[in-house]
């Protein structure tokens, strides 16, 4: 049976996208930060996708520590993974730090899916073919080219800048995915990212404003449901078209399929040194 792996599954495009992995008739490992959502989400999976098999596991990525406890649990219950779906992400408006010292929505954003793949690469390697699909977002071509001198600190920002923010977690993660298809080319174990479009999620908490507007908005043709975000990551995920696919951007985003590529997002020498400096960063 086919073991999938997909985080930030309590909610959202993460729990849609378990429950069509499910229902394919895989292992589901669900990783979810807060108890009991992840047990309503469990029992809720279990009843509409009775096929497959779904496995609880709780992580708070945006800390390292649960992000390595993540990984050690993944190896003693698994013998191989065919599917990870680094899809837990947070939108903060305002600047937060993480016991690590590292702002919040730069650790769950990316941090967390760089230490977490390169913790199970040999896991996705006895998969293989396995594919890796990180959901970024089309949010990346809000920030500028990375000054690396001042990474990791994000500073401080508000509501405003907060979306530079939030761009520049996504950027990296797009440098993350093009630089880790590049290391693994040959291995069997593709490695993509996805832009869902613009979802009504709980990205900036359930409570928030921001997301009973984003939930009201789905009534529009401009924003989309959760199921219909997770459409690109399940496609990337297990559709046999996307076999071999390596290294590459996908976007749900119509208008911005006719836009250029940033033009700095292919520079391997930038990959390369974010690769370096990141996984100093991690202690790997």
């Amino acid at each position: 049976m086919p073991v999938h792996v997909v985080t930030g599954a309590s909610s959202g495009i993460g729990k849609e996208t378990a429950r069509a992995l499910a229902r394919t008739g895989a292992t589901v490992a669900i990783v979810c930060r807060n108890p009991d959502k992840g047990r309503g989400t469990l029992a809720e999976l279990q009843a509409s996708a009775p096929n497959g098999r779904i496995d609880l596991l709780m992580a708070d990525l945006a800390e390292l520590a649960q992000v390595r406890a993540l990984a050690t649990e993944l190896h003693d219950r698994y013998e191989g993974i065919d599917v990870l779906v680094n899809n837990a992400g947070i939108n903060n408006t305002t600047m937060k730090t993480t016991t690590d010292g590292f702002d919040q929505m730069l650790a769950t954003n990316y941090l967390a899916p760089f230490l977490l793949t390169n913790l199970i690469t040999d896991l996705l390697q006895r998969g293989a073919p396995a594919r890796v699909v990180n959901v970024a977002s089309e949010a990346h071509r809000f920030a500028l080219r990375p000054n690396f001198d001042r990474l990791p600190d994000l500073g401080s920002y508000g509501p405003f800048a907060a979306n530079w923010a939030y761009g520049l977690t996504k950027l990296l993660l797009i440098f993350f995915t093009q630089e880790l298809a590049e290391r693994l080319h040959g291995t069997g174990v593709a490695v993509n990212a996805v832009c869902p479009g613009l979802v009504a999620t709980n990205l900036a908490g359930d409570t928030s404003i921001l997301t009973r507007i984003g939930n009201a908005a789905t009534w529009s043709p401009f924003v989309r449901t959760s199921d219909q975000g997770a459409q690109i990551s399940i496609k990337m995920a297990v559709d046999p078209e996307m076999a071999g696919v390596n290294g590459r951007f996908f976007t749900s985003t119509g208008p911005a399929k006719v836009l250029p590529t940033v033009r700095y997002l292919k520079d391997a020498e930038l990959q390369r040194s974010l690769w370096e400096r990141t996984s100093g960063w991690v202690g790997l």
